[in-house]
Order: C-alpha cells, then structure tokens, then sequence
C-alpha cells in the first residue's frame, strides 16, 4: 500500500507540474548565427508560444562548431522543460562528421516536435555557368570534371552535403569550395568567382527575379511556391534525389511526458495560423508539426541517408 501511495503522489506531482509549467521563462537555444535558416522561424514562432503559455519563450543563439556546442549545452541541462532547443537535418549530420561529441542526437534529446522544412535552390551564375538547366549543367560537369565550382557554407555544412549528394547521384565531380558562412558564399558567386550553389529561398529569390542567377531546380520532392517554374530536381533529370532541409524542436533527454505533450499541443496550435504560416513561406519554410513516432521515424531515415553522404565524402571533422 506504502508502494502504491508513492507512485500516486509521484504522478499527482507529475501532472501538477505540468499543469503549472511554465512559471518561468523558456529558453529556445538557436545553435547557429543569428538572421539564418533555423534563427528566423524560432523568432516567429517565440512570441505565439509567449503568449499561448502566459510567460516568455526566448531565444538564445550559441553558435560555433556547426552547431554542436548549443546542441551539447541543452543536452546537458536540466530535463525540466525550461531549456529547449532547434535541432534538425544539420543535428544529425553533425552526428556524423564530428567524431569526439559528447552526446548522442537521439538519446540525449526528447524530439517534441517538427518546425519547418523547405528547399535549398541549385542557382548557376549564368555569366560563369551558362547552364540553362540541370541537364546542362551535368553535361558540362561530365565534359569537364573538377572544372566547375560549388560554393557552400562551409566544409561538412549542409549545402556541402547537399551538392555532394547531387554529385554522387548524378555522377558528376562538382568541385567543392568552402566558406565561412552563407553570406561570403553568395558574394562570390554573384561576383562570378564561383558558378554553382545550393542555397536557400531567401537568399536567391531577389537574384533569380533579377536575372543574376539562374534558378535550375529545387532539392525538394514538391516545388516551392515561391518558384512555381523551377522544376524539382527528379523532375530535372536526377531521380530519386531529395534533399529536404528540416528544422524540429527538442529538449534533453528524460524530459516529463505532461510537458512535452503540452508542448508539442501549443506548438501544433502556433503553427497553423494563417499568419504565421505565411511569414514562415516568406521565409523560405513551410510550418510542419510533425510528432511523436512518426517524427522519430523520419528523423531515423533522414539520419541513415546523411550518414551514408559522409562516409562517401570522408567529410568529418576532429
């Protein structure tokens, strides 16, 4: 009986918990640079969980190390429901490409809930790549192998792997230049130092409208709303491909199961207004809510296709 009084009191407390939770602020950790692909929609959606819940959502940048060290910070806090963070397709491929972490992507983290997902743009300089289309732009490589650049954000960054996985899939040897960041990456391809990337809606839309950069086809299976007549890049000519960029939010691990399902149930909620759906499209982003084992699914696939491009590549870091 003495057994049976204690489980009860202890999931008594649980719920009160949760029913009470949040009494303070809530820490949402962005593990990368400001005004980028996971800063923007964590800031959108920071303010409709503030006022869902009645007390401050805020976020927190802690950049460095492709991610990690923000990823390495929430998994070492305390599993409470005040420290959260965006996690997402880079989380699992830093899983791969780093080899000293100290955390696991799936069993130091409570995967609550999908944010958003959307395309990176494979974008010519039409001026340094006159590829009209991504068939062109194969023939050229396949005639001159190496010869021809892609700009990424950085070595082991996603749109590294991105263009590495369009390489292996089309048998083609783009040849991979690293930056430090997005921002010089598009410097030098607009100045025509470099002809290809793999770059997010916002950065290119303004140039694609412009005519300073051809837009040859999105890395997604549907095409972007944004960019009704650029083709998907199955339906440019390398089937089978798919690259989605995803963002999910999560906590650490042991995290109480009232929280997360309250969690996950206002995120739900934020992410089907029309506004807010809206901005995140201005974004670049489409609003995904995605849970519980089917997120855990997804997420397993994903981390077993990006695991498989690493190794191709040899692209990890000490």
């Amino acid at each position: 009986m003495k057994t049976s009084a204690f489980v009860l009191s202890l999931a008594l407390s649980s719920t009160a918990f949760a029913q009470d939770y949040p009494s303070r602020p809530v820490r949402i950790v962005v593990p990368l640079s400001p005004g980028g692909f996971a800063d923007t929609p964590t800031r959108l959606l920071a303010p409709r969980l503030s006022a869902q819940f009645g007390k401050q959502f805020f976020v927190e940048n802690r950049p460095g190390a492709g991610g990690t060290i923000g990823w390495d910070f929430v998994a070492k806090s305390p599993p409470d429901g005040y420290t959260l963070a965006i996690t997402g397709s880079t989380h699992l491929i830093g899983s791969h490409l780093y080899k000293k972490l100290q955390y696991d992507a799936f069993k130091d983290f409570t995967h609550i809930s999908m944010l958003a997902s959307g395309p990176y743009v494979l974008v010519v300089n039409p001026h340094k790549v006159p590829a009209a289309s991504v068939r062109e732009l194969i023939a050229a490589a396949k005639a001159q192998p190496g010869a021809i650049d892609y700009a990424s954000s950085g070595n082991g960054s996603s749109q590294h792997l991105v263009g590495a996985l369009f390489n292996s899939m089309a048998g083609v040897q783009l040849n991979h230049v690293p930056y430090k960041g997005s921002g010089p990456a598009m410097q030098d391809l607009l100045a025509g130092e470099v002809g290809v990337s793999f770059a997010g809606v916002p950065n290119i839309l303004g140039q694609v409208r412009a005519g300073r950069l051809k837009a040859l086809a999105v890395t997604t299976p549907k095409r972007w709303v944004e960019l009704p007549d650029v083709p998907t890049m199955a339906e440019a000519g390398v089937p089978g491909y798919e690259a989605t960029l995803w963002l999910s939010i999560s906590g650490p691990a042991g995290m109480p199961k009232d929280i997360v399902q309250r969690l996950y149930a206002e995120i739900t909620k934020a992410l089907k207004d029309p506004d807010l759906q809206a901005k995140f499209r201005d974004a670049g982003l489409e609003a995904d809510s995605t849970g519980g084992e089917e997120l855990l699914r997804y997420m397993h696939t994903e981390d077993a296709k990006w695991g498989k491009v690493v190794k191709e590549t040899g692209a990890t870091v000490n």
